[in-house]
C-alpha cells in the first residue's frame, strides 16, 4: 500500500484540492499529523467530503492534548466515515504513564467508534503495546532494513497488526532545504536522538530526497512494512504543490 501525508496545518482546502488526486490515482490513503493551532480530523472531514473510497488517517492524534472522549466526539460531529477511518494515536509529550495513557485511549476509541486505531511508536513497548492492544503501528524516521525488523517483530506479536510507516520524501530539489530542517529538527528533540543512537540509524538515512531513485527508495520501504505514506515535503504548502507531488509519485512509483 502507498499512502500520501501532509500536516493538518496545510488547512482543509488543500485536502479536498489533494485527497481526489489521491483517489483517482489508487493511492490507499490521506494521513494528516495533528498539529497545534490545526485539526487533523477536521482536515479529513473535507478530504471525505470529496471521496468515496479513499481511507482517511491521523497520524497522530497526541493523547496529552486530545482525550479519546474528544476525538469520538468530533469524529461524530464532523460524521466522518467511520469505515474508511483510521485513528492513528501517540503519546505526545507524556514521558510518566505513557504506556498506560495510549493504551486507556485504544480501549475508549474501539469501544467508542468503528474506526480502526493504530499507534505511533518509537520505542519497544510502545510498538509491542500497539502490536498486541490496537490494529497496528504507526512508525516513523527508519530506514528500510530498520523498518522491516520492527513489521516482523510487530507480526510475531500480532499477525493481523497492520504496519504502517511515515518516510519524508521531497520530490522538488526546491523542497530539499525544508527537507534537511525537518530532519535536523527532529534529530534535535530528546526521544528523537536518542531512539536514531539506540537503532544506530543516521537521520538522513530516513528521508527520500529529490536526489534519490525514487523508484527503487519507495521499492525498499514497500518491501519492509505494509503500507508506507510519504511524508510530503513542498517547496510552498498551497495546494498545487501537493498535487504535484502526488502526480509526481504516480508517475515514478507504482501505485
Amino acid at each position: 500500500m502507498l499512502s500520501i501525508g501532509i500536516a493538518a496545518a496545510a488547512g482543509p482546502e488543500v485536502a479536498a484540492r489533494l485527497a481526489p488526486v489521491l483517489e483517482r490515482h489508487g493511492f490507499h490513503a490521506l494521513w494528516v499529523n495533528d498539529t497545534p493551532g490545526a485539526d487533523a480530523l477536521e482536515v479529513l472531514a473535507a478530504a471525505a467530503a470529496v471521496t468515496d473510497r479513499l481511507v482517511l488517517a491521523t497520524g497522530v492524534l497526541p493523547v496529552d492534548r486530545r482525550s479519546a472522549d474528544d476525538v469520538i466526539a468530533t469524529v461524530d460531529r464532523l460524521a466522518l466515515p467511520q469505515q474508511r477511518l483510521l485513528l492513528g494515536i501517540g503519546s505526545g509529550q507524556l514521558r510518566a504513564g505513557a504506556l498506560d495513557a495510549v493504551g486507556h485511549a485504544v480501549r475508549r476509541l474501539r469501544e467508542g467508534s468503528a474506526a480502526r486505531v493504530v499507534v505511533g511508536a518509537l520505542g519497544p513497548r510502545m510498538r509491542r503495546l500497539g502490536a498486541a492492544q490496537s490494529d497496528g503501528l504507526l512508525l516513523s524516521w527508519l530506514d528500510p532494513q530498520t523498518a522491516a525488523r520492527q513489521a516482523v517483530a510487530a507480526h510475531a506479536a500480532a499477525s493481523d497488526a497492520h504496519v504502517a510507516l511515515y518516510v519524508r520524501t521531497a520530490v522538488d530539489p526546491a523542497a530539499d532545504a525544508r527537507l534537511r530542517e525537518e530532519t535536523e529538527r527532529y534529530a534535535g528533540f530528546g526521544a528523537y536522538a536518542a531512539n536514531f543512537a539506540r537503532l544506530g540509524v543516521a537521520p538522513q538515512a530516513t528521508v527520500i530526497d529529490s536526489t534519490a531513485d525514487l523508484g527503487g527508495a519507495v521499492a525498499a520501504y514497500r518491501a519492509a512494512v505494509d503500507e508506507v505514506v510519504l511524508r510530503a515535503i513542498t517547496p510552498t504548502d498551497d495546494a498545487a504543490a501537493y498535487v504535484s507531488f502526488a502526480e509526481h509519485i504516480a508517475r515514478r512509483a507504482a501505485v
